[in-house]
């Protein structure tokens, strides 16, 4: 399997952060989610693939490198990030001659079939669309000039779970059209990322913790429920920490299943993306 894209070793120093060698894929097909609480360095890793950030390492877009083939490469990418767009007063019409200006390959009928498909009229001024409404306007101008990779930092945030599902949708259908499209999608709303996503990248303090399938996540890891005798027994190797109660332990462990045979332990809870997040930034080791 080809990847789209590809980071090795990626860092970036600041005065209180540090993104430090930062490595995944995004192979050709898939999506790929980034997770991670804020200030992370998600949005800096993903400002260093699109060269906004300069960082040090190596970032390979379709198999080149990102920085010497720069302007050819933003032909093949579709954005969407929170602090970047046009004019609010703009309205989604005059996009679409910007936008023609701007890509080769910009498609006005598909802008216009999504437009309709979204429901967004064509002369009201953007300032005045809803939150669902903008950010349906940002992936409609994103994916109508046929990108072969998506980058979104956090498309969903902020939206009710019918428009979420609408948009979620969208980028389903983005990768079955054409299985050579990658989306690299980051989001703090996790339960996104296990209906669509294929893996996920979870970043913490500017480190990556684990880069796995999503199936592999949700079918390996496991959270015990036991007594502090039980707890005792574990081998700290079995687990990766856990978190104490008012009357049981509970313990997050990579391989459940090996956990059963050796301790025979009987409550193992299947965890959330959320859950898994949550063990490691808050959990005890």
């Amino acid at each position: 399997m080809e990847n789209n894209i590809e980071l090795q070793n990626v860092s970036k120093k600041y005065k209180d952060f540090e993104l430090k060698d930062i490595s995944f894929n995004v192979p050709q097909g898939c999506i790929v989610g980034l997770i991670g609480e804020n200030g992370a360095g998600k949005t800096t890793t993903i400002k260093s693939i699109l060269n906004i950030t300069k960082a040090e390492g190596i970032v390979k877009i379709l198999g080149k490198d990102s920085k010497e083939n720069e302007k050819e490469l933003k032909e093949e990418m579709g954005v969407v990030l929170d602090d970047s767009f046009l004019s609010e007063y703009l309205t989604a019409k005059q996009v679409n001659s910007i936008m023609q200006d701007f890509y080769k390959t910009w498609n006005e009928n598909k802008y216009n079939q999504l437009l309709k498909q979204f429901d967004l009229p064509t002369n009201k001024l953007i300032k005045d669309f809803s939150s669902g409404m903008k950010m349906k306007l940002k992936i409609a101008t994103a994916i109508s000039h046929n990108p072969k990779i998506l980058i979104l930092d956090e498309p969903t945030s902020g939206l009710d779970p019918v428009v979420r599902n609408e948009i979620l949708d969208i980028f389903r259908k983005y990768i079955e059209d054409d299985e050579t499209r990658s989306i690299l999608l980051s989001t703090h709303i996790t339960t996104d990322l296990e209906h669509i996503s294929d893996y996920i990248v979870f970043i913490e303090k500017g480190k990556i913790v684990f880069d796995l399938p999503t199936n592999e996540l949700l079918e390996n890891y496991g959270i015990i429920k036991c007594s502090k005798d039980d707890f005792i027994r574990l081998d700290k190797k079995d687990y990766i920490a856990y978190q104490k109660g008012k009357y049981q332990y509970e313990v997050l462990t990579n391989d459940k299943n090996t956990i059963r045979r050796k301790y025979n332990m009987t409550i193992i809870d299947k965890p959330s993306i959320e859950d898994i997040m949550l063990f490691y930034i808050k959990g005890e080791k």
